[in-house]
């Protein structure tokens, strides 16, 4: 594994600039209390194949993606993930399944997101797997410590401070819908230029 691009990885996932992967991690990550960790590192790792899958392919210029499409698509996911869990009827998350695929999906739109910033580090660079695999693995850390902070904060409020898990994870996916149907927004208008 690369250390450089293992540090650009969690780097680019943990960049406020680039809140938007951030916001989908915190939607992934909202319905989830500790106790329930394993099940949130099954979606999240998940999330994490989808998105080295077509950063992968995007990089070996196998596909090819407008990068504004992308960029109008990313918040769609977040704003569907967010949504789910404000329709959910049930605090505790059900039918993982479906979550699981979801999470596989979405991420084969963020690694397209991904793509254009490794490719700029690539340049021309001949053997990609060690930086591929650096940069993955590196995202796949930052998106961990995302959900630690989201985890340690959920816990909190609803353990110690006694907010209901319900209204806890209305609170926080409102929230996250809110910011990212901005973002769709702003995707459609920037399409229709």
């Amino acid at each position: 594994m690369d250390a450089l691009y293992f540090e650009l990885g969690w780097q680019h996932i943990l960049n406020w600039e680039g809140y938007d992967h951030i916001l989908f991690v915190i939607a992934l990550s909202a319905i989830y209390l500790m106790k329930e960790w394993k099940k949130l590192l099954v979606l999240v790792t998940a999330f994490t194949i989808g998105h080295s899958i077509t950063l992968a392919l995007s990089v070996l210029h196998i596909i090819r993606i407008s990068s504004s499409l992308v960029e109008f698509l990313i918040p769609v996911t977040i704003c569907i993930t967010a949504l789910s869990n404000i329709l959910r009827k049930d605090e505790e998350p059900q039918n993982l399944q479906l979550n699981y695929f979801y999470a596989l999906f979405f991420g084969l739109i963020h690694g397209l997101g991904f793509s254009n910033y490794l490719k700029s580090l690539l340049g021309t660079q001949a053997n990609i797997v060690q930086p591929l695999l650096g940069f993955n693995i590196g995202l796949e850390f930052g998106q961990l410590l995302i959900v630690a902070i989201v985890m340690l904060l959920s816990g909190t409020i609803v353990n110690i401070g006694r907010v209901s898990r319900r209204d806890w994870n209305m609170f926080l996916s409102s929230a996250t819908f809110g910011i990212a149907f901005l973002m769709v927004v702003q995707g459609v208008r920037e399409l229709l230029k």
